[in-house]
């Protein structure tokens, strides 16, 4: 009994490391959850940002000057540019972080939880929110 146990363990691989995960190919599906994470750290790691844009913005008149002039002159040292470029971060994080967790909504209430189902979801999820994160984009840096 010992033996087999013993051989047993010598067939198992050893601890996986990133140098061994990157080898993988990950499927789609995989890839939308991770960016669902991502997306959900991100709206998190900027919610000082959205809190201040929100306060500025709801505060006077002369607040909402600022706010509005943030995307055009910055904020302190970091100039209009990148400020724009970290809304559209957020836009994208949201709209994929909702997108996403609809989808798995969908994914839990009618167990849909084919491979097939899994990649076509997963497509319409990517496409969907890079759409419109596009879509806003243009607006945000006045395309139209």
């Amino acid at each position: 009994m010992a033996e087999i146990a013993n051989q047993s363990a010598k067939q198992r691989p050893g601890t996986m490391r990133l140098v061994d995960a990157m080898q993988y190919r990950l499927p789609l599906a995989g890839l939308v959850s991770i960016l669902h994470r991502v997306s959900g750290l991100m709206m998190f790691m900027l919610l000082p940002l959205i809190i201040w844009f929100f306060d500025v913005s709801l505060t006077s008149e002369v607040t909402f000057e600022r706010f509005t002039s943030a995307f055009e002159a910055g904020i302190g040292f970091v100039p209009g540019f990148l400020v724009k470029v970290a809304v559209l971060g957020l836009i994208w994080a949201y709209l994929h972080h909702f997108i996403a967790g609809v989808r798995h909504l969908w994914m839990d209430m009618t167990h849909s939880v084919t491979n097939e189902f899994g990649r076509q979801s997963a497509v319409v999820t990517l496409a969907v929110s890079v759409l419109l994160t596009l879509v806003l984009g243009a607006k945000l840096f006045g395309l139209y």
